[in-house]
């Protein structure tokens, strides 16, 4: 049966050590694009989704996530009575964003166990899934017209399937990836069929292009695929073989996603992120491109 999505499970609780030292005290879903953290980014995309709440699988340390979504009226009576509305009115914003609960995964056992933390509260609904490294920012024009997000919660209920979002790479890029093995050769607007999911081949063992990024929607029966797979690498369940159970009930669709994306963990998207930010800011704008053309 058709149904429409109002949750969104977020693990948080990685160590983000693709972002030490930073990352050591502070969660790397907090990492700042200028002055935004990319948690704000990615709660913008799940509003635009028409989602609901947040569910945060967390572990130690990771207070400050929650935090940054609460109401902090004493910060905001402090900028109101010094005249500054318009900050004052940006930090409200965030604090009523949306509905924010916290689940601890008390071991470190892997994407899939993360999100099977989240099955209590799920239920018997749809859902969708948002890695916190992964960022479609808002400035994009193909992002501004329909949201990664909304698109595979589009795609989902239209198909009563789960969907993944996946992104074209160049074939030699293939071993930093998950990549799915479609029913059709190529994939354009229509969703498509996944026959499985391959992770990180070698290019020339690579059966296609389409690469699995961090924006999911799913069935509530992942659940139950979850509870019956094995760990596998280093101990942990992986995420992408529970994904293949569905596979074999023909029961997930790949969504081509385009337009701006960063994956925050990577130096080299991050540090582009921050410029494309600084560009689009007028007070901004023109310091930069002087600074960059002076060197």
């Amino acid at each position: 049966m058709n149904q429409t999505v109002k949750k969104v499970v977020i693990p948080v609780a990685g160590l983000g050590t693709r972002g030490l030292p930073f990352t050591k005290e502070v969660p790397k879903e907090l990492l700042p694009i200028i002055d935004t953290p990319t948690i704000h980014f990615i709660a913008e995309e799940v509003l635009s989704a028409g989602i609901e709440q947040v569910i945060f699988i967390t572990s130690k340390g990771k207070h400050a996530l929650e935090d940054y979504f609460d109401l902090s009226p004493n910060l905001e009576s402090w900028l109101r009575k010094r005249g500054k509305e318009v900050l004052a009115d940006k930090v409200r914003k965030i604090g009523t964003f949306c509905e924010v609960i916290s689940v601890r995964q008390k071991e470190p056992l892997g994407l899939g166990h993360a999100v099977y933390c989240a099955r209590h509260i799920i239920g018997q609904e749809k859902f969708a899934v948002c890695l916190g490294d992964e960022i479609f920012p808002p400035w994009d024009a193909i992002n501004q017209a329909k949201s990664p997000l909304r698109k595979l919660v589009d795609a989902a209920v239209e198909l009563d399937s789960s969907t993944v979002g996946v992104v074209e790479i160049p074939i030699s890029d293939s071993p930093s990836y998950g990549i799915l093995d479609l029913a059709g050769k190529s994939l354009g607007e229509k969703p498509e069929i996944v026959l499985k999911t391959v992770e990180k081949p070698k290019p020339e063992v690579a059966p296609s292009p389409y690469a699995i990024i961090g924006r999911y929607v799913f069935d509530s029966i992942l659940f139950d695929a979850l509870k019956e797979t094995q760990p596998g690498v280093g101990g942990e369940i992986q995420l992408t073989d529970a994904m293949d159970k569905l596979c074999a009930q023909k029961k997930l669709h790949g969504v081509l996603l385009r337009g701006c994306r960063y994956d925050i963990g990577n130096p080299m998207f991050y540090m582009r992120a921050q410029i494309d930010a600084a560009l689009r800011r007028p007070e901004l704008n023109q310091r930069l491109r002087d600074y960059m053309k002076s060197l």
